[in-house]
């Protein structure tokens, strides 16, 4: 709307009635005047009472226009500024209406904006109206802006849970403290990244599609969903074939920091996390994600890549899984003792006890190499150690160092830090020249330790950039998407 526009709609209409109203009033205020006039005039000290009075009314006039023009620039009165930019900020989050006052004053335009950094904090208060008004409140004084907040209701209180934009310079120590005095307990906080800006939903149904599309990340998803935590997939068979008693029910069992699903594949799927209790809402997530992954039964994803060696024979790297078991037996009956030996630390005779569960997705990743003829050459597996990650490579003798251990262990790296980890370790002995000097060629900062005279070499890979997807697996994907569209 204009000023034009806005003027025009201010004027109030012309009507006679009120031309008529005037000057009935200046006649008969000309009336009043004239006898007042000749009351007065007829008197001996009339002239100086007309006088004064005349000059109290100029007084009078003056005195006006001078207080009118001086108030009509005043600013209005706080409680009557409206400007949206001004106004307290009031966002309804479920049954709690959270309002935030707004900042006195905003930052001049030509003031820097102040660094902040992204935290997550979980906090339990107790059920009752004004417990999250408390909490915002304290995080408004601090100049922190809530960007999430997820709620979690308990039978006695209910967990908030927040993504928040702190000011780098407050320290963690001195909002517990003030979270602790608005009511919370069991405070908890640890610095956030971009990613965790994704509202819950979204994640939750992406970490559906990863489960969907793999068995293997079954695992990861759940490490994803739930914060840090360390997962165990425990078998109901063990590698020697008795039965280890590892049994959940149906619909699991949920105890304080410990979370036990029932694996689809058979055994317990172990969720632990000391430092922080689950909530029923992580727990019924956690066994959704368990169902979806055994309504879809077995599933890897089958694409594959056909690679040239030096020599120029071609070799063929896929993922792998329990429909290869005979082929890897058949190739461990090609491996010499030596090979055998390096690779599982152990009996030769007791190697092929092991396929069954290296192969299974639900324990990681395995990638395998075969030739034009289609015959099993070589091994390389990404397996989920808890919090940790392990790879391990098995090359069948006549195929050794030829690049294929290498070509191996980058991709099976790409793998772990597509799925977060942070670094990968192998187990193997310092003999194996072939194994360390793959992991060298890696170009990743490595860590060497001796544990019970084998070594221990750990890459981390958190220094360096995530790397892409193998082309055998950005082909599949491309494939599944093209397929939904």
């Amino acid at each position: 709307m204009t000023d034009v526009t806005s003027a025009k709609r201010a004027r109030r209409p012309h009507h006679w009635r009120r031309d008529l109203i005037e000057l009935a009033a200046l006649f008969t205020a000309v009336a009043v005047a004239d006898a007042i006039a000749n009351l007065i005039g007829h008197q001996p000290d009339g002239p100086y009472l007309l006088i004064a009075s005349a000059v109290a009314l100029t007084a009078t006039a003056a005195f006006h226009t001078w207080w009118a023009r001086r108030h009509s620039h005043a600013p209005p009165p706080e409680a009557a500024i409206t400007d949206p930019d001004t106004e307290a900020a009031t966002t309804d989050i479920g049954p709690t209406t959270r309002t935030t006052p707004a900042p006195a004053s905003g930052p001049s335009p030509g003031s820097a904006p102040a660094q902040t950094v992204l935290w997550r904090m979980r906090t339990t208060v107790l059920d009752a109206p004004g417990s999250l008004a408390a909490l915002c409140t304290v995080l408004a004084r601090h100049g922190i802006d809530i960007l999430t907040l997820q709620t979690h209701p308990l039978a006695q209180g209910t967990v908030d849970e927040f993504l928040l934009r702190v000011p780098a310079s407050l320290p963690a120590q001195q909002l517990s403290r003030a979270i602790s005095a608005a009511g919370g307990r069991s405070t908890w906080t640890e610095r956030a990244d971009a990613h965790d800006l994704v509202d819950a939903p979204t994640r939750v149904l992406g970490l559906a599609t990863r489960t969907a599309l793999d068995a293997a990340e079954l695992p990861l998803a759940l490490r994803q969903l739930l914060g840090r935590c360390s997962i165990h997939s425990l078998p109901a068979v063990s590698i020697t074939g008795r039965a280890t008693g590892e049994t959940a029910p149906v619909e699991g069992v949920l105890e304080e920091t410990t979370m036990r699903l029932r694996d689809p594949s058979g055994g317990v799927i172990t969720v632990e996390r000391p430092y922080l209790p689950f909530t029923p809402t992580e727990f019924a997530r956690a066994r959704a994600l368990v169902e979806l992954d055994a309504r879809l039964g077995p599933r890897v994803p089958r694409g594959e890549q056909v690679l040239t060696l030096p020599e120029g024979n071609e070799i063929t790297v896929r993922r792998a899984d329990r429909t290869d078991l005979e082929a890897a037996v058949a190739m461990h009956g090609r491996c010499s003792e030596q090979t055998l030996r390096l690779r599982y630390h152990g009996p030769v005779r007791d190697a092929d006890r092991y396929l069954d569960h290296l192969l299974s997705p639900r324990f990681g990743r395995t990638l395998a190499v075969q030739t034009a003829s289609g015959r099993l050459v070589a091994l390389g597996h990404l397996l989920w150690d808890g919090d940790e990650t392990e790879v391990a490579l098995l090359v069948e003798d006549e195929w050794q160092r030829r690049g294929i251990g290498s070509e191996l262990l980058a991709r099976l790296v790409a793998l772990a830090v597509e799925a977060g980890c942070e670094s990968v370790y192998a187990v193997t002995q310092a003999s194996n020249t072939g194994m360390v000097a793959a992991m060298r060629a890696l170009s990743l900062p490595l860590d060497y330790q001796i544990e019970e005279g084998t070594l221990v070499i750990t890459a981390r890979l958190g220094v360096t950039p995530a790397r892409s997807l193998p082309p055998y697996e950005q082909a599949e994907r491309s494939q599944t998407q093209s397929s939904q569209t």
